[in-house]
This record gives structure tokens, C-alpha cells and sequence, in this order.
């Protein structure tokens, strides 16, 4: 239940962090995202500040032996780029740049009732859908004294 409690209250505090920092309006995003046009650099202060926190957080939390609410720490490991890795950035990049929301800001912009953050999630909820069904495991056929396949 603590584990609940912890996870609801860092939703709410990443929310309205969002809020605050204009996040959640599209047209900002877009307006930072528009090089070619009439650019708003903001939210370039809003991520340099964002990568100070976690710079100098992330450092400090590690030297703990065990996260608050576990009993270890999951940190990937994984450090080669894929076809998967460079195809789902390019995805991302295109809906941000297209919709002007990446989804927790998408999600918390539906508080707001408007047309475009609706039509946003539902694409994006799509979206994922689309990948649960096309991305299935293998699955690998035992054959009694064989190796496995």
C-alpha cells in the first residue's frame, strides 16, 4: 500500500510539473518544435532543468543499497541500438511532432476536455494495441528426446 501511496503521489508531482511547465499545451510544444518558423525556445529551459535534476538525483540515489519501496534497483543493461530502437524513436519523434504531445503530457492534457489531446491518446492507445498483437514471442516447438529448437 505504501508502494501506492509513493507511485500516486510522483504521478501527481510529474502532472503538475507538466502543467506548470506548459508541457500539456500543444502548441508550445509545437512552437519549440518549429525551427523554421516563429521558434519558442521555453521548454529547452524546462528539459535543461529537468536533466540537472535527474544529473545530480540519479547519482545520489544509486549510492543507496535499495530503492525506498524495493528491494533492488532495475537499471537496464542493454547498450546496442536496433532496427526496433531506431524505428520506435523515429515513431515517437513523428506522433510528438505531429500531435505536439508525447504521452504523459497527452494524458494529462485529457483533464483539460479538449478534441486534440483526445484524439491524440486514442492514436496512441491504437498504437499500442497494434504493437501487443504484432510483436508475439516465438514460440519454440519441444520435440520428446530432441535438442531444443
Amino acid at each position: 500500500m505504501t508502494r501506492s501511496i509513493a507511485v500516486f503521489f510522483g504521478g501527481l508531482a510529474f502532472a503538475l510539473g507538466l502543467g506548470v511547465s506548459g508541457m500539456t499545451d500543444a502548441n508550445k510544444v509545437i512552437g519549440f518544435l518549429n525551427l523554421a518558423g516563429d521558434w519558442d525556445p521555453s521548454l529547452a529551459f524546462v528539459m535543461v532543468g529537468a536533466i540537472g535534476v535527474h544529473l545530480i538525483l540519479y547519482r545520489l540515489i544509486l549510492r543507496r543499497q535499495s530503492p525506498l519501496f524495493g528491494d533492488r534497483f532495475h537499471i537496464p543493461t542493454r547498450r546496442d541500438i536496433s532496427p526496433q530502437l531506431i524505428g520506435g524513436s523515429a515513431l515517437f519523434g513523428v506522433g510528438w511532432g505531429l500531435g505536439g504531445f508525447c504521452p504523459g503530457p497527452g494524458l494529462v492534457s485529457l483533464t483539460g476536455f479538449g478534441l486534440e489531446a483526445a484524439v491524440f491518446v486514442a492514436f496512441m492507445l491504437g498504437g499500442m494495441l497494434m504493437q501487443k498483437f504484432a510483436h508475439r514471442p516465438k514460440q519454440t516447438v519441444h520435440i520428446e528426446g530432441d535438442a531444443p529448437c
